[in-house]
């Protein structure tokens, strides 16, 4: 259910899956998203990119990014949002790099960075602009809470933001307004008012759907046993044995423990032509392959650190379940449980048993899309996932349950052309992403003009080495390549972000 701005207050509530983002947020979890973006300068650039930057998110301060909160008095329900004017001294900041400015060093100062939780009086984004690169390379650093928006909708927030040209169309300067001149905070009557029309609205809802859901539902267990029996028609039905048979709990890693706030952050690239070769040789999605080059990433990191275990570790992956043009700034996702088939050590059969899993997976995922809720009901319940999430830090609790999945990967599909920053073109574009108590691990990926950039987000109490294991993702990648079971022509190797070969190589503008 999309959210509603009344007419009277000006309000616009949060979804149930946006208000859960909020409610199980601790200071272990942060549960932001970000990018690091990397920009090519022309010889003897000698322009303030702060200013820049400045002036870019001054005349483009799209609706989504002047939202704040207001909330209800003990946490009864979600809080709304409610539109407000920034204070850009405060959400865009300076950083200097330590000399020399390495990459290496870059990464550790956006993982620092990324471990600090929003303030939540204050709109619920940040921006921190590099000084102090070396080689006079620019950069930044953007975040913003996942409860504002999801991964599809920061690529849509992205197109908002950045130029599609070097040569920009001048756009009219937004009037601000001085400070003090916000929108009063409504009253707690007015709150609990909104709070309560959401609620009721999504009880209506859940009451006239059910006979779908369950239609939908007995469509699907109807369908899969006529697979099961070679029914006509049913090729490309989803297949409940076969998710059955490929996902269940996974194995117990260090990276699956109860986590502490310091994070780590690696970067990584390679060419997405070169993935979409080894799909298509392979019946198989780009998805599949990512998947197969984080299965051969791990198997190299855990073999190196410990043991391969017996059975296959678990991914949780994202599924989107946006329509095709919604661009609505709020979470359309549901999440996903696919076997990364990490006992297979024939890379090319792992991939192919990657590729059954993942397909089972997005067949019923596929085949229930309408019936998936993105908003529920929520009074009351706020208080309650609190204190969920913090008794499920402790780490007694996460030792004995299972581990449902042992790392999080996300494939956001991205700008297929460059953009522009003042002229300047970006050259990278790094996702970072949430790690939570039990999963210390997430590698999530953004194809951007015709390379797919990864960004490795760890714990740092479960994943020490973020890098080693960037390192092993493009390892697996040449693996892959040369397993092929019809070896393509030689290709370039994969490229590999400023510092990807360690933390004593230099950092390149534009690389």
């Amino acid at each position: 259910m999309k959210a509603k701005a009344t007419k009277d207050s000006g309000l616009e509530t949060l979804s149930g899956v946006d208000g859960a983002f909020l409610n199980l947020e601790t200071v272990a979890t942060p549960m932001h998203v970000g990018s690091l973006h990397l920009f090519e300068t022309p010889a003897g650039y000698r322009g303030s990119f702060f200013n820049t930057v400045r002036r870019m998110m001054e005349s483009r301060m799209v609706p989504v990014l002047r939202r704040r909160l207001a909330a209800l008095p003990l946490h009864l329900a979600n809080p709304v949002w409610l539109q407000g004017e920034i204070d850009l001294d405060y959400h865009i900041r300076r950083v200097r790099v330590p000399a020399p400015g390495t990459w290496a060093q870059l990464e550790t100062v956006v993982a620092d960075l990324h471990a600090e939780l929003l303030d939540r009086s204050r709109p619920l984004w940040m921006m921190y602009v590099f000084d102090g690169l070396e080689g006079g390379a620019k950069a930044y650093y953007f975040k913003i809470h996942h409860a504002m928006l999801d991964g599809q909708a920061g690529v849509a927030l992205a197109g908002a933001l950045f130029d599609s040209s070097p040569d920009p169309v001048a756009r009219p300067k937004v009037a601000r307004k001085a400070h003090g001149a916000d929108a009063q905070t409504p009253g707690t009557l007015a709150l609990a008012a909104a709070a309560f029309r959401h609620d009721a609205a999504q009880y209506i809802k859940l009451v006239r759907e059910l006979p779908g859901v369950v239609r939908t539902l007995a469509g699907i267990v109807k369908s899969s046993a006529g697979k099961s029996r070679g029914a006509a028609g049913t090729e490309h039905a989803p297949s409940i044995s076969e998710l059955r048979r490929s996902v269940s709990f996974g194995p117990r890693t260090a990276f699956n423990v109860a986590i502490t706030p310091g994070r780590g952050f690696a970067t990584a690239a390679v060419p997405r032509g070169e993935l979409k070769a080894i799909a298509t040789a392979n019946d198989a999605s780009v998805n599949d392959v990512v998947l197969a080059l984080c299965s051969g990433a791990l198997r190299r990191y855990l073999k190196r650190t410990a043991s391969i275990p017996r059975k296959s570790l678990i991914a949780s992956m994202p599924i989107s379940l946006r329509e095709q043009g919604n661009t609505e700034m709020r979470t359309q996702a549901t999440l996903s449980l696919v076997s990364l088939a990490t006992n297979v050590a024939d890379p090319v059969k792992r991939l192919q048993a990657i590729r059954d899993s993942a397909g089972a997976t997005k067949a019923v995922a596929r085949s229930a899309k309408s019936v998936i809720p993105t908003d529920f009901p929520l009074i009351g319940v706020p208080w309650i996932l609190g204190a969920l999430a913090s008794l499920y830090g402790r780490s007694r609790v996460v030792d004995t349950l299972p581990v449902l999945a042992n790392v999080l990967v996300s494939n956001v599909p991205g700008p297929p052309v460059p953009l522009y920053v003042g002229g300047l073109r970006m050259s990278g574009y790094w996702p970072l992403s949430i790690v939570e108590h039990g999963v210390g691990l997430n590698i999530t990926l953004m194809s951007y003009a015709g390379t797919l950039f990864l960004g490795f987000v760890v714990a740092k109490n479960a994943l020490p080495d973020p890098r080693a294991l960037a390192d092993d993702f493009l390892a697996a990648f040449e693996e892959l390549k040369q397993h092929m079971q019809k070896p393509a022509p030689r290709r370039k190797s994969a490229a590999k972000p400023p510092g990807g070969g360690g933390k004593t190589t230099r950092l390149r503008a534009g690389s």
